[in-house]
């Protein structure tokens, strides 16, 4: 195909909604929320302003698309590694605890996407409940690893312990992980994932370190 007949090439509906919220990614991180406007996710995306709400009802709604679509792709990306680890199940949550604190998963750019839809998630509703999916979403993903490693080890995985243990790494990973991309020299390489599995271990009372 000539490099005239690629240029005119129509995109699928999926395509053009996807370089929508490319865009308003790109903005969120540079500007924040209220940076990311109508027009300029429209100019980033190369578009009308007209195409945007042809696919979105509201800019609230594109928002809360990109958000959601930030966070399922970080939740991908962070169970990745485990999922494809072929030896135990403490292997399999070493591997998560790795991941969760190197890069890609621990980047500036995500901790500023972060911040940057953090005051929205407190003041809209739909943001929050799209929060409460993903977490509790990331958090069972994390509480299965935990059982399945505990259970290996023969050891006790009740349905309340394990809920308090994964909340608690969880939170545990969230800081180490905001802490690495907020100031990444203030670590050395593999610090964070060392301090990760050491602290994790400590939590569920299973040494992660190889």
């Amino acid at each position: 195909m000539s490099e005239e007949r690629r240029k005119f090439t129509r995109e699928s509906a999926e395509q053009r909604k996807q370089a929508l919220i490319t865009a308003t990614l790109e903005l969120v991180a540079e500007k924040g929320v209220r940076g990311a406007t109508v027009r300029g996710i429209a100019e980033r995306a190369e578009v009308t302003q007209g195409l945007i709400r042809h696919y979105f009802s509201s800019k609230e709604e594109l928002i809360t698309a990109a958000f959601d679509y930030h966070m399922t792709q970080m939740t991908d990306l962070t169970f990745a590694p485990a999922a494809s680890v072929k030896g135990s199940a403490r292997a399999q949550l070493r591997v998560f605890v790795q991941s969760s604190l190197t890069p890609p998963v621990v980047d500036p750019r995500s901790i500023a996407l972060w911040a940057g839809f953090l005051n929205k998630v407190q003041h809209d509703a739909q943001m929050k409940e799209t929060h409460a999916r993903n977490y509790v979403y990331f958090r069972d993903r994390l509480e299965e690893l935990i059982r399945a490693a505990l259970e290996e080890a023969g050891q006790s995985a009740e349905p309340e312990r394990l809920y308090r243990l994964a909340t608690a790494c969880n939170a545990l990973i969230d800081g180490l992980w905001m802490e690495g991309g907020a100031l990444p020299e203030a670590f050395a390489p593999g610090e964070l994932s060392q301090i990760g599995l050491t602290s994790v271990g400590a939590i569920i009372g299973l040494p992660l370190e190889e």
